[in-house]
């Protein structure tokens, strides 16, 4: 086995820039498998983490969108207070609130952003559900009061996006008119949320002139098991006021379990594009390790003549051949692994920097790792199966007569 290895390694050597070439397929192939299935795995963990901020006892309604804009922003019929009217009326349900959810320019130290705005309701017991609903905690200063006008609570990465920290007690622009931060948001697990600036309902109105339009409204369930019955009960309630039929809503009651499975459903089709995108790649891969070492056999003839006419058999020679498709395979593993991994995490540290939080993580999984370079190293010797046999089947005489 040493002298089947040292002849590998000094036939692909002695090839060194067609060996290069050769892998080169390989490589990139297991490069894309690894830094696509990684980050895909860093973006699972992140939406799983926006979900977990979701009570089993809250869904949400809101109308089925045109665009990809904010809530409220195109939308077939925005909802109503007549539609939060209706929700509140369903059996079953304990609380609903309107929300609105809007983006407004954030102006601070001349430095001007874009965030989104949240309304908080007016009424005590709805301010004491909306703060429980978004799991929001106070790091610095304090929680609105339904009787605060003029003030703001703002999330933990909204503080990070200004080169100057912002502080409680401080005041920012926001569409040009001034308002106060009392407190600094908690960090949660949750980018909408850390990105978010929550105001009382009246001065959010008022700064944006809305209507008779709500973007979302949440409501809590008085029995969580129970949940889904009452989301079919508001469908039936709300397609019966808005004359539609069946499969016909404009809107939507998500709970969060069907929030998750639809998200899950999406993370795993593309995780198959990717697995489907570097599979094609690999083969290709193959292909050109195959072709090399064909390629090989033909220019090594006088070689592997000589070889038999001194007692060399036909698996040694099959031995070496297959050693060194297996190696290109297992070097393109190795490299494509590495290089996946890096690209992986450079993308999860450039996309955490522009978006200023920590949201998508990416975690070397040595499982992956090593189950990509086996992959690749099966694939090399594969691919070297066929030409392998070729060089062994040669006639001694032949061979060295270049025949």
């Amino acid at each position: 086995m040493n002298d089947y290895l040292i002849l590998s390694f000094g036939n692909l050597k002695h090839r060194g820039l067609r060996s290069w070439l050769t892998i080169l397929g390989i490589f990139i192939g297991i490069a894309a498998v690894v830094s696509l299935i990684s980050l895909g795995s860093g973006l699972k963990t992140a939406v799983v983490g926006q979900l977990g901020v979701l009570s089993a006892d809250i869904l949400s309604i809101q109308n089925a969108g045109t665009g990809m804009g904010p809530p409220g922003s195109d939308v077939v019929e925005k909802l109503t207070e007549r539609d939060l009217e209706i929700v509140k009326d369903v059996p079953g349900v304990e609380i609903a609130v309107k929300r609105y959810i809007r983006v407004a320019t954030v102006k601070y130290d001349e430095e001007v952003k874009y965030n989104y705005l949240i309304s908080l309701p007016d009424d005590n017991i709805e301010v004491e559900f909306t703060y429980e609903a978004l799991n929001m905690k106070i790091e610095e200063g304090r929680l609105l009061r339904e009787s605060d006008r003029g003030k703001i609570i703002i999330g933990s990465d909204i503080k990070a996006q200004f080169e100057k920290d912002i502080s409680s007690g401080d005041k920012i622009l926001i569409n040009n008119k001034e308002f106060e931060v009392i407190g600094i948001a908690k960090p949660l697990n949750s980018f909408i949320m850390n990105q978010m600036i929550t105001m009382p309902e009246e001065d959010l109105v008022e700064l944006l002139e809305i209507g008779d339009e709500i973007d979302i409204i949440a409501a809590r369930v008085e029995n969580a098991d129970q949940i889904q019955e009452i989301a079919e009960r508001i469908k039936e309630k709300m397609r019966g006021d808005r004359n539609l039929e069946l499969g016909e809503e404009d809107f939507s009651v998500d709970t969060p379990l069907e929030s998750a499975e639809a998200l899950t459903t999406v993370l795993n089709i593309v995780n198959l594009i990717i697995i489907g995108i570097a599979a094609i790649s690999l083969l290709v891969g193959g292909i050109g390790i195959m072709n090399t070492m064909y390629t090989s056999v033909l220019e090594r003839k006088k070689e592997i003549g000589i070889m038999k006419a001194i007692g060399a058999k036909n698996k040694d020679i099959l031995s070496i051949f297959l050693i060194e498709s297996g190696l290109l395979g297992l070097a393109g593993g190795i490299i494509g692994a590495l290089i996946g991994l890096g690209f992986a995490l450079f993308a999860a540290f450039a996309a955490n920097s522009a978006l200023g939080t920590t949201i998508l993580t990416v975690q070397p999984s040595y499982p992956l790792l090593l189950s990509a370079i086996l992959f690749s190293f099966i694939v090399g010797i594969v691919s070297g199966v066929w030409p392998a046999l070729q060089a062994s089947k040669l006639n001694a005489v032949d061979a060295i007569r270049g025949n």
